[in-house]
């Protein structure tokens, strides 16, 4: 895809002589919903951190709109909003902040906004997400599904180009991980943003995505539309396919 809006290119990551990720091509197009599928322990949450600069990569490049990505730390708004931003596995939210502070989190550490502009820009997100009315209840409070819309409500809130979801259905039953994937969709197309997944909902997350990409043995295998996944992949995809395949067994360190 030579207009990428997120271009990927020889991203590799090694642990010790473990080669997790060991030359990772991938293209993103803008607005769209790209999920990363893959074995356990294959290094696709390892990908996402490289991508949002938890992890440096031991090699390779990441572009956003054809720029050479400034290695600077998460959250980092410089003034020019942020070009990532992250929404963990287990939500990640603080049990000792509301859920305004948690929100406002990112922009109290990094924007350099005055505390005014910080307060009216966490009620408009709330608002948004229609989380309003829980403004002022802890973590501890709120449902599954509240916290998953916290959470991201704290994704959002720097103004990100691309969001970053590592496993965004973890411990939820059938009935909650669809809403999770309406609720992405949905925000998506609310806010703009390019969405990048990692899930092992197959083929649940297929129905909200416009491109899978396949890793497996450190590369990327695969690239394109859901249903060309199942018509053109290799043959030795269609068993992998199968719910069998997607134990939680065998995850590397970095992927918990």
């Amino acid at each position: 895809m030579a207009d990428a809006f997120l271009k990927i290119r020889n991203l590799k990551k090694y642990f010790g002589s473990n080669k997790v990720l060991d030359g990772v091509d991938l293209d993103v197009a803008r607005g769209s919903v790209t999920t990363i599928i893959g074995k356990s322990g294959i290094g696709k949450s390892v990908l996402l951190k490289c991508i949002a600069d938890l992890l440096a990569p031991d090699c390779g490049l990441i572009e956003l709109e054809g720029q050479a990505i400034a290695r600077s730390r998460l959250g980092n708004s410089g003034g020019q909003g942020v070009s990532f931003s992250y929404m963990f596995q287990n939500n990640a939210l603080f049990d000792s902040l509301t859920t305004a502070e948690n929100v406002a989190l990112p922009l109290v550490e990094d924007s350099g906004l005055k505390r005014v502009e910080i307060q009216q820009r966490v009620a408009a997100m709330l608002q948004q997400l229609e989380l309003d009315a829980s403004a002022q209840r802890y973590p501890g409070e709120l449902s599954g599904g509240m916290k998953k819309r916290v959470a991201l409500a704290r994704a959002l809130i720097t103004q990100p180009q691309v969001v970053l979801f590592d496993e965004p259905t973890t411990g939820l039953d059938p009935e909650r991980k669809f809403s999770v994937f309406e609720m992405i969709a949905d925000y998506r197309a609310r806010f703009g943003f390019t969405a990048l997944l990692v899930s092992h909902d197959i083929p649940e997350v297929f129905e909200i995505s416009d491109h899978v990409a396949w890793l497996d043995a450190g590369k990327i295998r695969f690239w394109g539309s859901p249903a060309a996944l199942q018509v053109e992949a290799e043959p030795m995809l269609a068993g992998f396919l199968s719910k069998a395949d997607y134990g939680r067994k065998n995850k590397l360190p970095d992927e918990e």
